[in-house]
């Protein structure tokens, strides 16, 4: 069976994990409402139809579990060519793992940014996901210092110590996450 991750075009990486995941095309169009419809899978896997809706490639990606990235581009081949058709000329120069990094954001993954305008966009939205990373965390020590007030006989103020300074860290670390998001036009 095809590896969906390494697959060479993007019909051919959807029929894969549809199999992966033990679907047949009648399933994977009835576990997304038929958007796309069956034929419409049949047709994108053998490449009868070469471009997707930019809805349907996200409803098959949620149907089939698989992050969006591993149907636009054959991850496990990094170092190779974009193989998606109708692209323009701008792609050419991508490798699979910049086109990833592009595609994603990620601040210090393959893709370099061309201008200052695109390098600030990824620096914002590392600061939205590390906003949401704080977030969690001063949740989830505001829970156990909650948990810990609660004990009977309490427990050592020593760690209670700790978690307090913690989350007074981690809720400065948010705050300033947001202000710098503020600054950039974030409507936080």
């Amino acid at each position: 069976m095809t590896d969906f991750r390494s697959a060479p075009s993007i019909g051919e990486r959807i029929q894969a994990a549809r199999k992966a995941r033990g679907m047949s095309a009648r399933e994977l169009a009835e576990a997304i409402d038929g958007s796309p419809t069956q034929a419409t899978i049949e047709n994108i896997e053998t490449g009868r139809k070469v471009s997707i809706d930019v809805v349907q490639l996200l409803n098959i990606a949620m149907a089939t579990r698989v992050p969006l990235s591993f149907f636009l581009a054959p991850l496990a081949r990094s170092e190779g060519p974009l193989d998606l058709p109708g692209l323009s000329t701008q792609f050419e120069t991508l490798t699979v793992g910049e086109f990833e990094s592009w595609l994603t954001a990620a601040p210090d993954g393959l893709y370099h940014p061309a201008s200052v305008e695109e390098r600030n966009a990824i620096s914002e939205l590392q600061a939205l996901r590390e906003l949401r990373s704080r977030l969690s965390e001063v949740r989830r020590l505001d829970v156990a210092l909650s948990l810990q007030r609660d004990i009977p006989n309490g427990l050592d103020d020593a760690l209670s110590t700790v978690n307090e300074e913690k989350l007074q860290r981690a809720q400065r670390e948010a705050d300033r996450l947001r202000a710098y998001l503020r600054s950039a036009g974030w409507g936080l």
